[in-house]
């Protein structure tokens, strides 16, 4: 058998079961232990300053979970071996999009919503049948979409409402659902939470999660085992833009106004999130939950950082040297999984 099966096949088991030796093997136990500790780090310094309070706890968990409705369906690309950088466009885009025909324009949200989506998702088969298709490295097509997308947004805007921002108020139920807060948690927290649950069963507990760790292992190994891998990875672009669609109408909903800038460090956070999650960058390895507290540690640093005395300047080196740890940690959980599932088989 192949390895990219081995590894596909050895990659769910640890993720499901809950057994100490294999828990100490899965990528997210060094996401684990890196969120204790720098959440414990916080506390100790941001104590008098409410860091673990509801309201503090509310404030970095907001944060986070625009990231980590991006983070998962990038996470995805990444453990099937590829990158999308195009979040940072079509985030604003679908803002927009939203924005200008639910308000200039005054369709009903649940036809802007749509066509929002409709928008995200040309954009994600594009980027798939490009890589798939042209065999062009991930991050150059994404990279080439970015500004595309960035652009075109900005044009548009212009066009259509003169600006390159629009204000739009959602309706009382539509703002009750998307954008209000509840305890001082944004209704983004609850949906990142929602989505979290459902694509952690696709990754780990369906057979398109093996075909995903299957074809970041391998994919000429995985296409003769039968796996559609041109199919899955455009489906794994459309995912991770019709997520990144979702996140920034929860963004028009929350503030009730998009803007069409390209939003340059969603690109890097949904990365860190990944790799500081346990997401290989090579592919073949990672775990929703992973990506989850990777995300939620980047929430930590960046918002945590305001309730301490530490200059907030110094959060980027934070971030520089958590990023640089978890890239060392996820090899050697890497290798420990490797050599378990080998011990495995050869008892």
């Amino acid at each position: 058998m192949s390895e990219a099966i081995q590894t596909a096949k050895s990659s769910k088991p640890i993720a499901s079961r809950l057994s100490v030796g294999e828990l100490m093997r899965s990528p997210a136990m060094g996401a684990f232990v890196g969120m204790v500790l720098v959440f414990c780090i916080f506390a100790a310094f941001g104590y008098h300053k409410n860091f673990i309070s509801i309201v503090g706890f509310a404030n970095w968990m907001n944060f986070a979970s625009m990231i980590g409705i991006v983070a998962i369906p990038v996470g995805f690309l990444m453990v099937a071996g590829e990158l999308d950088i195009s979040v940072g466009a079509i985030m604003p885009a679908s803002a927009m999009t939203l924005g200008i025909l639910c308000g200039p324009y005054e369709l009903p949200l649940g036809i802007g919503m749509l066509i929002t989506f409709a928008m995200a998702a040309v954009i994600g088969c594009i980027n798939g049948i490009l890589v798939t298709r042209t065999q062009v490295p991930s991050f150059i097509v994404t990279l080439a979409t970015l500004f595309a997308v960035g652009g075109l947004t900005l044009t548009l805007s212009v066009i259509f409402v003169n600006r390159p921002q629009v204000a739009y108020e959602a309706p009382e139920l539509a703002k009750a659902l998307l954008g209000d807060r509840y305890f001082g948690f944004r209704a983004s927290v609850f949906w990142w939470i929602l989505l979290s649950g459902i694509l952690y069963f696709i990754l780990h507990k369906s057979p398109w999660g093996n075909w995903i760790f299957a074809v970041g292992g391998d994919p000429e190994s995985a296409r003769n085992a039968g796996i559609p891998v041109n199919r899955l990875k455009i489906s794994l672009f459309v995912l991770s833009a019709v997520c990144t669609a979702f996140a920034g109408m929860l963004q028009v909903a929350a503030f009730n106004s998009a803007q069409s800038a390209t939003n340059f460090p969603l690109i890097f956070n949904t990365i860190i999130a990944c790799v500081v999650g346990g997401v290989v960058l090579t592919g073949g390895f990672g775990t929703l939950i992973g990506i989850f507290l990777g995300t939620m540690t980047l929430g930590i640093v960046q918002q945590g950082i305001g309730y301490t005395d530490i200059d907030r300047n110094l959060s980027q080196l934070i971030i520089g040297i958590m990023l640089l740890a978890a890239v060392l940690m996820n090899g050697t959980f890497q290798k420990l999984a490797t050599s378990w599932s080998t011990g495995k088989k050869e008892d």
